[in-house]
């Protein structure tokens, strides 16, 4: 596979998997970590990206949730919505630091999105939280295999 693929792919995987879409980006890493044939610095730079980039997708759909809430193409329950709306109400901003789980992640971010969370402090804690991830995914890798 071509550095290019290689890369693009890792992006595309994180991107997808930070959006309500399901999608799993871990195992893209890891794999391509695993292989050893590329910078790992690079590899978390560029999933870090993506993952990010598409958390900023799903608090821009937040932004104008209100006009499409009901629509039957949107892309998360009432319930989820919901869920993610309490948490977020309970825990504010704090609660991004979550953004990075499977399955609550994405709804806090698109939570994020309906509760107006100013976008510079949205983007620092979720970079964090994504950036941590695969950091703490890239350690464990090239420790172990």
């Amino acid at each position: 596979m071509s550095a290019l693929a290689a890369y693009g792919s890792l992006f595309l995987a994180a991107f997808l998997a930070a959006t309500i879409l399901p999608a799993q980006s871990e195992a893209v890493l890891a794999g391509l970590l695993a292989s050893g044939d590329y910078a790992p610095g690079l590899l978390i730079l560029v999933a870090g990206t993506g993952n990010v980039l598409g958390a900023v997708v799903n608090w821009l759909l937040g932004r104008g949730v209100e006009r499409h809430r009901h629509a039957r193409w949107f892309p998360v329950g009432a319930k989820s919505l919901e869920r993610a709306g309490r948490w977020y109400r309970r825990y504010g901003w704090w609660s991004l630091l979550l953004s990075w789980l499977p399955i609550v992640g994405d709804p806090l971010t698109l939570a994020a999105g309906i509760m107006r969370e100013p976008f510079a402090r949205f983007l620092l804690v979720v970079a964090i939280a994504k950036f941590g991830r695969y950091v703490v995914l890239a350690a464990f890798v090239l420790h172990w295999f």
